[in-house]
């Protein structure tokens, strides 16, 4: 199948499906305050879960992931040319950190990252999501986690899916990811970034 006529639609769509704020969703269907209000003020799956407990938190991480990896898998199904894929996962991980939903505002797009990769290359995803889960559970930092799994995406990209228009891609979240976390980078320099189970 492939979809030609259909790109830009399906672009818009995984923009706005990116856009669709779980974090706050969640919090207020469970009668927790907003995220943006509380914590450290993101609406992603770290602070809701200090702010709202466990169950809000792994609600908010199947959402966020769950939107990338949609929009990415389904792209695999419709379309054949790698450039036209990549663009459609990309399409909601940038939703979610410009979600028209907040004022172009939003996240820091490491779950819907995640659930893109996944969406697109699974074994290059699940390798993420385990050195994720294990800098975490070495350092107890989320952003610690975030930052080691995707600062190793690209030389995953280039051993495992050699290709420039994947290359790029990885090059792509990486940099936005890290842009994103650029206050967390300070923190942890300083010693100050909270641990994971920490309140602010």
């Amino acid at each position: 199948m492939d979809l030609a006529g259909l790109i830009v639609p399906l672009l818009i769509i995984g923009y706005l499906l990116g856009g669709i704020p779980f974090g706050i969703v969640v919090c207020k269907t469970m009668g927790f305050p907003d995220p943006r209000t509380v914590g450290s003020k993101n609406v992603g799956f770290t602070n809701v879960l200090r702010v709202a407990g466990k169950q809000a938190g792994l609600l908010t991480l199947i959402g966020d992931m769950g939107k990338g990896w949609v929009m990415a898998y389904g792209a695999t199904q419709w379309y054949q040319t790698e450039w036209t894929i990549l663009l459609m996962a990309l399409a909601p991980f940038v939703g979610h950190l410009y979600s028209p939903f907040l004022k172009f505002k939003g996240g820091k797009g490491v779950a819907t990252a995640l659930g893109a990769v996944l969406g697109v290359a699974p074994m290059i995803g699940l390798l993420l999501l385990l050195a994720w889960i294990g800098a975490v559970a070495l350092w107890r930092y989320s952003s610690g986690g975030a930052l080691t799994a995707f600062g190793l995406f690209p030389i995953i990209a280039v051993i495992v899916h050699p290709t420039g228009p994947f290359l790029l891609f990885s090059l792509t979240i990486t940099g936005l990811i890290i842009v994103r976390h650029k206050d967390n980078i300070v923190r942890l320099l300083r010693g100050t970034e909270p641990k994971i189970g920490e309140r602010r």
